[in-house]
């Protein structure tokens, strides 16, 4: 029956892979970089030796994959089943993924995320598996303290998409045709050594750099909403107003 499951997951797995391809095809993707070179789709020959950890918010992560072809990639997928699925979506597309999380095998999976970091690049969703949504846990910051690498936010936005519903987040998939934007923030440099306390000030920091790239793709895809927001003016002002 594992064998079954095993063979159905992976039949699955191309098959979505397939599908999504498809899709992203129809699209018209325009990909931003803060830094040339600290795209996840730049090729890297010997003499551009240094690999990023990027941070994506869970909710874009098809965006992320699919808007490009990720070179030299790895990434920490949950141990949950739909990771499972992901894990072997990833195979597909050559990224190699690392099964782990805060909960399940966290241990394990920082010490593959280490190792990977030495020949990979290495992609985090610092707010997944289970939430809360767009709040950094402190993974990613201790994995850039250790290994000296340069964190790379990265946020995605797309102009027509579905939103599919989860338990504490939902997975945004653009329709056939639309436009998506990716773009990368400018790379984060954490210290070796930090503190606890030093810890906290570095995650409070990337959280506020990955809100502000959210909502600047988010601004240049939906400017109507951003315009009816300005358009409201605050409480107090309009009571003083009349």
């Amino acid at each position: 029956m594992n064998l079954r499951s095993r063979w159905l997951t992976q039949l699955l797995a191309f098959a979505l892979v397939a599908m999504l391809r498809c899709l992203f095809g129809t699209c018209r993707i325009r990909a931003i970089e803060y830094e040339a070179g600290t795209t996840p789709y730049a090729h890297r020959g010997a003499d551009q030796p240094e690999r990023f950890l990027y941070c994506i918010w869970h909710d874009i992560l098809v965006m992320a994959i699919f808007s490009g072809r990720p070179q030299q990639m790895s990434a920490l997928v949950s141990r949950h089943q739909d990771g499972s699925y992901l894990a072997d979506a990833m195979q597909v597309l050559g990224i190699t993924p690392i099964r782990g999380s805060s909960k399940r095998g966290g241990t394990q999976a920082l010490k593959q995320c280490l190792e990977a970091a030495r020949q990979y690049h290495v992609s985090v969703t610092p707010d997944g598996p289970r939430g809360p949504r767009h709040k950094l846990k402190d993974g990613i910051v201790f994995m850039a303290s250790v290994t000296g690498r340069r964190i790379v936010p990265v946020a995605a936005a797309c102009k027509r998409y579905w939103r599919i519903q989860g338990s504490w987040t939902d997975m945004l998939i653009p329709c056939p045709f639309t436009r998506v934007l990716i773009k990368t923030g400018e790379p984060v440099s954490i210290p070796e050594g930090i503190s606890r306390e030093e810890m906290q000030v570095w995650i409070a920091e990337l959280e506020s750099r990955m809100a502000i790239l959210t909502r600047e793709v988010e601004q240049e895809m939906h400017p109507e909403k951003f315009s009816r927001e300005q358009a409201v003016p605050p409480e107090g002002e309009s009571r003083r107003a009349a």
